[in-house]
C-alpha cells in the first residue's frame, strides 16, 4: 500500500471515531486524515479503515502532527470488577500506540484517561453546557491551557433518587434527564451525526481547535 500526502500542514487522526478531534484540528488549519478499525461513514474528512497502530508505523512519518484517541474501555468502569473479563475484548492499546507514534519522530497529542496529563481540558472552560473532561499527552511541542473554570450548578437529571435541574447536561446514557441527541449535538458542537453512541464518545472540537492552533503556530515557526 502506497500513499502520497499533499504538501501542506497535515494531521493524522488515529482511532478517529466520528471526527470530533479531527474537526477541531481542521478548524486550526490542518488537512485531516482519519483512521479507524471500523467503518466511519459519517467521518467528515479523508478516511482509511485500518489498524491504527499498523497505519501509524507505516505512514505516520508523512504527517506534520499525529493525534490518537486510543480506546479507553480497558481502564474504564465497564471492564472492572465482575466485568474484568471484558478486558480481552477491549485491549489496552495506549502503550503500543504511544511507542508507534514516538517511532515516527513526529510531534503528537494523545487523548486517553490513562495518558500523561500534560493538558487537562473541561468543556466548561469553553462555555459548553457539559462537564466533559479530557486529558491530553503532548510530545514534540509545548501546549498551554486556560485555567479550569469552577463548576457552578448541577448536572441536570436524577442522581441517588433526587432530580435536580441545572446548567450542565449529562452526555452519557439515556433517560433520567440526560441530554437528548439534539442537546448533545449543540453542547458538543457536532452537527454531522445524530448517532447517540458516536456523540457520547466524541471529543468536543473546541478542545482540539485550541490545541491545534498552538501546535500549528509552533510547527510553522519551526519550519520558517
Amino acid at each position: 500500500m502506497t500513499q502520497t500526502i499533499p504538501h501542506s500542514l497535515t494531521l493524522l487522526d488515529l482511532c478517529c471515531g466520528i471526527g470530533g478531534a479531527g474537526k477541531g484540528f481542521e478548524r486550526a488549519g490542518f488537512e485531516v486524515t482519519g483512521v479507524d478499525i471500523v467503518p466511519r461513514p459519517r467521518y467528515p474528512f479523508r478516511f482509511f479503515q485500518a489498524d491504527a497502530i499498523e497505519y501509524v508505523r507505516e505512514f505516520g512519518h508523512l504527517y506534520d502532527l499525529l493525534h490518537a484517541s486510543w480506546p479507553c474501555q480497558y481502564g474504564a468502569a465497564i471492564t472492572k470488577g465482575t466485568n474484568a473479563h471484558l478486558r480481552d475484548t477491549y485491549p489496552n492499546l495506549l502503550p503500543a500506540g504511544r511507542e508507534a507514534m514516538l517511532a515516527t519522530g513526529r510531534p503528537y497529542t494523545i487523548e486517553n484517561p490513562e495518558a500523561r496529563p500534560d493538558v487537562k481540558l473541561c468543556a466548561a472552560q469553553f462555555g459548553l453546557p457539559t462537564l466533559r473532561h479530557r486529558r491530553f499527552e503532548v510530545h514534540g511541542w509545548t501546549p498551554m491551557a486556560p485555567p479550569h473554570t469552577p463548576h457552578r450548578g448541577y448536572v441536570r437529571g436524577w442522581r441517588h433518587g433526587v432530580y435536580r435541574n441545572g446548567p450542565y447536561l449529562a452526555i452519557h446514557g439515556k433517560g433520567g434527564g440526560k441530554a437528548t441527541v439534539p442537546e448533545m449535538q449543540q453542547a458538543l458542537g457536532i452537527d454531522w451525526t445524530d448517532d447517540h453512541k458516536e456523540l457520547v464518545e466524541a471529543i468536543p472540537p473546541v478542545f482540539t481547535q485550541f490545541l491545534g492552533e498552538q501546535a500549528a503556530a509552533q510547527l510553522i515557526g519551526t519550519a520558517a
